[in-house]
Formats: structure tokens, sequence, C-alpha cells
């Protein structure tokens, strides 16, 4: 019974540490994070550091955009769809390529954001002009149809 209590007792000093490691590496990895927030989703975590969400926006600061007039391409995402992630690594490079400054709107992180831009799912892509949106892409599409939204809506090719 001895050896049991020692063993369970060794068994739960592991899971502890364990718990507080990936703490202590989640709080360095959140410092200075682009949201501006101290609490996030373990999924937007894991993508802090990946330059493929580099160019997030702040809601407030996306809103003044739009409103000003000023011509917006927003990519609405989230972390947890797996299309946004399949979508994600081809997409912004090729905005990257094609000289389009695309902000990313994490859904995860700032959920009162779908029912103020009315997005049904993610991924989603829109272009705004004069505070309006002119064009989208609702849900996955092949690298060939951002590339002529790009074209059709900011790149004017």
């Amino acid at each position: 019974m001895k050896k049991i209590l020692i063993f369970g007792g060794v068994i739960v000093i592991i899971f502890a540490a364990i718990a507080l490691v990936t703490n202590m590496q989640n709080e360095s990895k959140t410092e200075d994070n682009p949201y501006g927030k101290d609490d996030l989703a373990q999924s937007t975590i894991d993508l802090l550091g990946n330059d493929n969400y580099e160019n997030q926006i702040q809601p407030d600061e996306l809103e003044e955009r739009i409103s000003s007039g000023e011509s917006t391409t927003v990519y609405f995402f989230s972390p947890e769809c797996q299309f946004c992630l399949e979508t994600t690594p081809m997409l912004a490079p090729l905005a990257e390529e094609m000289d389009v400054d695309m902000v990313q709107l994490n859904l995860i992180e700032f959920p009162e954001e779908w029912n103020k831009y009315g997005i049904q799912s993610t991924p989603t892509l829109i272009h705004y002009e004069d505070g309006e949106p002119v064009d989208g892409i609702v849900g996955a599409a092949t690298e060939e149809d951002y590339r002529e939204f790009f074209e059709r809506n900011v790149t004017g090719e």
C-alpha cells in the first residue's frame, strides 16, 4: 500500500510539473502578443510567432479603417477552423507576393465580430471600399480564386 501511495504521489508531482512548465511557456509566448489580451485561447497561442499570422488587426482599428472609407481587405479566420489552417499558409504568402495589405481578424479572440461583420463561416475574405463590403469569398477556395479576387479588388491587374 505504501508503494502505491508513493507511486501515485510521484505521478501527481510529474503532472503538476508538466502543467506548470506549460503554463510558463504559454505566458512567455503571450507577452506582447498582437491581440492586446492576456487571456488567449490555446489555439491562438499555438499560432503566435507563425509568419502567416503576422498581420493581425484589433477590432477597433478595423472599424476605424472601414468607417473612414479606406480600402481594406480583411481575412476573418478562426485558429480552430481546419479550413482556415489549410487556407492561411497559401493565402498569406499570396497576399504578400501580390503586395496586398490583407489584415487578419481572429474570431476566436473577438467573437463579437462574427455578428458585427455578418460572418457566417470561416475562412472569409472581404474587401471593403468606402465603408461597404464590395466583394468576398466565403469558405476555402483555390489559390487561383484568391489571386483573381486580389486582382479584381486590390491590384487592378
